[in-house]
């Protein structure tokens, strides 16, 4: 748990990039129904990366939504976009509409526990609007959530990501920052983060 309640107009890097968090922007019971509905209405299917020339087949599940076919390629995979769900599109607006910003897609990760994490990579994929606002909407498990300054591994920024939170990451963030999610043998319980974007 973070110890002191956030201030959304607080940047959280150093240097180089955006990052703000903003606490809980859902009431506690809107959570648990957003929680609820993603984890039995989304596409989840295992997640699939090319590591060392080997396809390796993830634990976590993904799903993948757009206002259209988008296709998205990271990790040697390549996926496309699905329609958006109710549910998806409902979060999609209070985004919009909170952080005056457009997104045309949506990358849902689910971690089933904490034996699952997310090692260092950027969202900076060719096909992102460059600098574009992304926002990662947390549900379930609280997880650590670690920055890392590319030029100086040692600079480091972590917080713990509460259920029905919001993070969001603006303009050079992408190309100076990496970013994780640490396993941790003390997590039981479910993730869901739900990360908008805006493709080109």
């Amino acid at each position: 748990m973070n110890l002191l309640p956030p201030d959304p107009e607080a940047n959280l890097l150093p240097r180089d990039g955006i990052v703000n968090y903003h606490g809980p922007v859902l009431s506690a019971a809107e959570a648990d129904h957003y929680f609820e509905r993603l984890r039995d209405t989304l596409a989840w299917r295992h997640d699939e990366v090319i590591m060392f020339g080997k396809r390796i087949v993830t634990a976590r599940e993904v799903a993948w939504y757009g206002d259209r076919d988008f296709a998205y390629t990271y990790s040697g995979t390549t996926r496309t976009a699905l329609p958006w769900t109710e549910e998806l599109a409902e979060l999609k607006a209070k985004l919009e509409t909170l952080l005056e910003a457009p997104f045309n897609s949506c990358l849902a990760n689910r971690y089933h526990d904490g034996s699952e994490g997310m090692g260092w990579h950027s969202d900076d994929e060719d096909t992102l609007v460059e600098n574009a606002t992304i926002a990662s909407l947390s549900f379930g498990a609280e997880r650590k959530f670690v920055l890392r300054h590319k030029a100086d591994h040692q600079e480091k920024v972590s917080l713990t990501l509460e259920h029905g939170s919001l993070l969001v990451m603006r303009g050079e963030t992408q190309r100076h920052w990496s970013h994780s999610l640490p396993k941790s043998k003390r997590v039981t319980k479910e993730r869901i983060n739900l990360t908008f974007r805006l493709m080109r």
